[in-house]
């Protein structure tokens, strides 16, 4: 059986690997990451995916490599990681009461085949207090999150629905991934 690898250093991907009941181990690629000028957000996504596979490959060459990243768009931009309380506080402000999608990209690298796949799921949240969104970013969950929110975390209470599948937005559509190893051969009947 070839080896499988995550390039991901997120616990919650690494996460979700483990419910598919795949071995694999976890790689993470030290990439800069590199976003070229005018592409649209899903081509976007996907090549920060692939960028981080095809760094993990490079040294792994007998492995099926997986690469994963996700971003949120709002109004047709892109919201990162806040780097403090301000930009987490105007990122929140921003998507209360409003949708916005999660895309979410994986790319399986080996020497077989290059493919990187794209899942969009759409998030509605709720009207959100100024009292609320204070609350919120004095927890450390916004800073490391794509958006500014968890999901699956505080920021669970202030979403009003979602359209797509829910580990698209946790960061790892599990069906992708099962649909590609079971393709492989790589997980059980």
């Amino acid at each position: 059986m070839r080896r499988v690898i995550l390039a991901s250093g997120s616990p919650r991907r690494k996460e979700l690997m483990d419910t598919l009941g795949v071995q694999f181990t976890v790689v993470v690629s030290d990439i800069e990451e590199k976003i070229e000028k005018d592409l649209k957000p899903q081509d976007i996504v996907k090549s920060l995916a692939f960028q981080k596979a095809e760094a993990v490959f490079k040294a792994n060459r007998d492995a099926l490599v997986i690469g994963s990243d996700t971003i949120v768009v709002y109004q047709d931009k892109i919201l990162g990681k806040p780097h403090s309380k301000q930009e987490a506080e105007e990122m929140i402000e921003m998507l209360k009461n409003e949708q916005h999608q999660v895309m979410t990209a994986v790319a399986f690298l080996s020497e077989q085949e290059q493919k990187v796949l794209c899942d969009v799921a759409t998030v509605h949240f709720n009207d959100i207090s100024k009292d609320e969104i204070d609350a919120y970013i004095e927890t450390a969950e916004p800073y490391d999150k794509a958006g500014a929110y968890a999901i699956q975390g505080w920021a669970a209470k202030y979403i009003r629905g979602i359209e797509g599948n829910f580990y698209t937005i946790m960061g790892l559509p599990l069906d992708l991934v099962y649909t590609y190893l079971h393709k492989c051969s790589l997980m059980s009947k």
